[in-house]
């Protein structure tokens, strides 16, 4: 007798009315984790709604390659952009004062990088750094900057890297704060990057995620932030923008992308000839800078590296005039170079 002549013997034997039951059971089941995904969906998306109503776009927006993209602008003289994080957004250099304290001496741009705050994050686009500095540069000629300043934090650093590559007459100086430059075992990223993979990502991204990214918020503020507290002006961070299902799905894509970035780059660093300054949180608990920062900077001849005492991840905030100092610091430099052409 076959396996298969067996199962139909060992079914049969089972009264007909426990096979209905078992089959109910597993129908209800069913009902009930559909039916509880889809109230988490409903929740959070009357929750990225209101977020939306509370926090207005405060800048304008640019139609650049097929994206929408919002940005804001402040103050005058020599461009300065800056480029946000994973998870992040133009509150985050808003809240810092970090946009107020260059703005009284340049031309300061900020831009919500693909799917943070206000800007879009079309699918049809793999968004790596070199994607996103290609959408930066483009967004900068419509604004008329040919030459600027670039200061990105953490990932952001990653995409500043990717524009002072490919357009180096564009980028005349780089702030590098907080980056991850070399590829590392990081298996939070795995875990971290989730919500990004197709169509399970999306039910994460709308269902559970951003419940579990409420419940561990202050957690994950303690880990960017340590050893220093939370500062009170970071209250002023638009929280539930960053909890969107969409925004954790473009951060979760963001989280898949860093060992691969960093794989590509890790061998053309020494290709910067612009004036750099790398800073970076001396506790920093989200990076390790001595395998990051501190190899950047033996890595690239002409920079100049700040280490920050006391201080983490999120440098911008706890250690704002620090990194206005940076700016200066590559912005003199840069200044100083063009002279002697």
């Amino acid at each position: 007798m076959t396996s298969t002549q067996n199962i139909r013997r060992l079914r049969a034997a089972i009264p007909v009315h426990h096979r209905s039951e078992k089959a109910s059971t597993y129908l209800v089941a069913s009902a009930v984790v559909v039916g509880a995904l889809a109230a988490m969906a409903m929740v959070n998306r009357h929750l990225a709604k209101n977020a939306e109503r509370d926090n207005p776009a405060s800048g304008r927006f640019l139609d650049v390659d097929g994206v929408r993209l919002h940005y804001v602008e402040r103050g005058s003289g020599e461009p300065l952009v800056l480029l946000h994080g994973n998870g992040s957004m133009i509150g985050d250099f808003e809240s810092s004062g970090l946009i107020d304290l260059a703005s009284k001496n340049y031309r300061v741009i900020v831009f919500d990088r693909p799917g943070f705050g206000h800007s879009d994050r079309p699918r049809g686009v793999v968004w790596t750094p070199d994607a996103q500095a290609d959408l930066i540069r483009h967004a900068l000629a419509r604004l008329n900057v040919s030459n600027a300043t670039v200061l990105g934090h953490s990932w952001g650093a990653s995409v500043a890297v990717a524009l002072a590559l490919k357009y180096p007459d564009l980028t005349r100086g780089l702030v590098l704060a907080s980056g991850y430059y070399y590829p590392t075992a990081r298996p939070d990223v795995v875990a971290m990057g989730a919500p990004a993979l197709p169509v399970i990502g999306d039910i994460l991204s709308h269902t559970l995620s951003p419940l579990i990214s409420r419940a561990i918020w202050p957690l994950m503020l303690a880990k960017i932030f340590g050893p220093r507290s939370v500062p009170e002006k970071f209250g002023a961070f638009p929280k539930e923008m960053a909890l969107r299902p969409s925004q954790i799905r473009a951060s979760a894509a963001e989280s898949a992308l860093m060992i691969p970035d960093a794989i590509k780059f890790r061998n053309r660093y020494a290709d910067l000839k612009m004036p750099v300054v790398i800073i970076a949180g001396e506790e920093d608990r989200l990076i390790d800078i001595d395998t990051q920062s501190a190899r950047l900077h033996s890595d690239i001849s002409q920079s100049r590296f700040h280490r920050v005492a006391g201080n983490g991840h999120m440098i911008q905030q706890t250690a704002t005039d620090q990194v206005m100092s940076a700016i200066r610091e590559v912005a003199s430099s840069a200044s100083k170079l063009e002279a002697a052409e």
